[in-house]
């Protein structure tokens, strides 16, 4: 009996041990640093912004096989996708376009845009220690006469690395070349 109670604390470190969670982290994507821009560059709403279901969710969606998906419940988006996308995807455009003028659409209070552009992510998939794969399909409406371009970008990314760091940084690099494909949209004539 004496045993009993002397190995009890014991244990319980054990069990307490076994069952302790590892610390969430939080991930955000990169986008440039915000530059003053020009003020005459075209105005541009962009937004919304569409993903599946699937990765809609704050954990971080990994593909372990053709037909397998793993929710990381220590891994997560720092604020939800669809905004961080949004976000990465206006700062880009404005670095591309040169101007100061581009705002998500969500943004109340800003004047009607010259461009709105709308994106509908089809896949966002993760590989750890491969690539990232995005394929967007946008659409720039021009306010002004009301006329539309569609395009579609499928972008595969290597990661650098076989972390969540390496992973969230090549999303952010293939949403990057989303933006420049959208940017070349609504600088043609």
């Amino acid at each position: 009996m004496r045993h009993l109670i002397a190995i009890a604390p014991v244990l319980l470190v054990a069990i307490v041990t076994a069952c302790s969670s590892p610390p969430a982290r939080f991930y955000a994507l990169s986008s440039p640093t915000p530059s003053a821009g020009s003020a005459s560059g075209p105005s541009v709403a962009v937004g919304p912004v569409v993903l599946p279901t699937v990765v809609d969710r704050p954990q971080i969606v990994v593909h372990t096989g053709a037909n397998e998906v793993r929710l990381d419940e220590f891994n997560r988006w720092a604020s939800p996708l669809p905004e961080d996308i949004t976000r990465v995807i206006a700062a880009n455009l404005a670095q591309e376009l040169a101007t100061g003028r581009v705002w998500p659409s969500s943004q109340s209070g800003q004047a009607t845009a010259d461009y709105q552009v709308r994106i509908d992510i089809q896949r966002f998939e993760s590989t750890l220690g491969d690539a990232v794969l995005i394929e967007a399909l946008w659409t720039v409406r021009r306010v002004a006469g009301d006329s539309s371009k569609n395009g579609r970008s499928l972008i595969r990314e290597p990661t650098a690395g076989g972390d969540f760091e390496a992973l969230v940084a090549a999303h952010s690099r293939a949403l990057a070349r989303v933006s420049r494909d959208i940017a070349v949209a609504i600088s043609a004539p």
